[in-house]
């Protein structure tokens, strides 16, 4: 596959092709347990979505989704997105989202929301910088323990975004505007690098005073290989992000952008905050 043009999105509504959704779920994240067939065909009878991404007619991603309230309004809750290992990287994530987006406005939804890693840059990225999500709220150990291909070993923290979809169109990224040396010296997480190039924690500088209307948070550019290798330093990662993102958080700032640093030498990205 070079091309993502040559993906196909549809939605989906019959139990043979939400069985085939299953079935993926089951072989991305290495799970017997996966969301049964005859849940998602009755969330989507009952506005959900499901959504799912064909190359030569061969399901290699999929999105599901299903309707949230929070006791004032209703929402679009985005409760899972997945492609096939060998699909990855090649924008069929997006092209999910954008798809969600215009099937979630037809249902009558004006917010989709959901949870992710923010430790996972490449979500980072994409829901942040590129959809246009925004973030305020931290859930710490969000799921619990999971021993899945994905999220095993160390606890299992989320962002939770929100999408106004009725508001926000996706655009290309552009970044902050703001010079790199100055996000790096700024970012309230520094670290060094072990042997192998990869990025540890190290010092954390005080919380913005109230003046200030910017913040920075550092993350690892690749933070699944740091897990793989050295878990110790991927704990440290989790519990430092925890710390500084929960204070921020209660302290009235917001996600609002993400610097995808492009040096190979710099082996972090950037999260901007900016007080709501």
């Amino acid at each position: 596959m070079t091309k993502t043009q040559e993906v196909v999105i549809r939605s989906l509504h019959r139990i043979e092709e939400l069985e085939d959704v299953r079935k993926l779920e089951s072989t991305i994240w290495g799970e017997t347990d996966s969301t049964p067939s005859h849940q998602t065909i009755t969330a989507v009878k009952n506005g959900g979505l499901v959504l799912g991404a064909y190359w030569e007619e061969q399901l290699v991603g999929f999105q599901y989704s299903f309707p949230g309230f929070n006791g004032q309004s209703a929402y679009l809750c985005s409760h899972m997105l997945g492609i096939d290992v060998q699909f990855r990287n090649k924008g069929i994530g997006e092209k999910l989202k954008l798809a969600q987006r215009e099937e979630a406005i037809k249902l009558g939804y004006s917010v989709i929301t959901w949870t992710y890693d923010p430790l996972e840059s490449v979500n980072g990225y994409l829901n942040i910088a590129k959809l246009g999500g925004v973030c305020s709220t931290y859930i710490a150990n969000c799921y619990g323990e999971m021993d899945d291909l994905l999220n095993s070993g160390i606890p299992t923290d989320r962002f939770l975004v929100e999408w106004h979809i009725g508001k926000q169109e996706t655009t290309d990224y552009r970044g902050p505007g703001i010079a790199l040396e100055y996000v790096m010296e700024n970012s309230l997480i520094q670290w060094d690098t072990d042997k192998k190039g990869l990025p540890v924690p190290s010092l954390t500088l005080p919380l913005p005073i109230q003046e200030c209307g910017t913040a920075f948070v550092a993350i690892p550019k690749d933070f699944r290989t740091i897990r793989d290798t050295n878990i110790q330093a991927a704990t440290e990662w989790r519990m430092k992000t925890s710390e500084i993102f929960t204070n921020l958080f209660q302290q009235g700032w917001q996600v609002t952008d993400f610097i995808k640093n492009s040096k190979t030498e710099i082996p972090v990205h950037f999260y901007v905050l900016s007080r709501k």
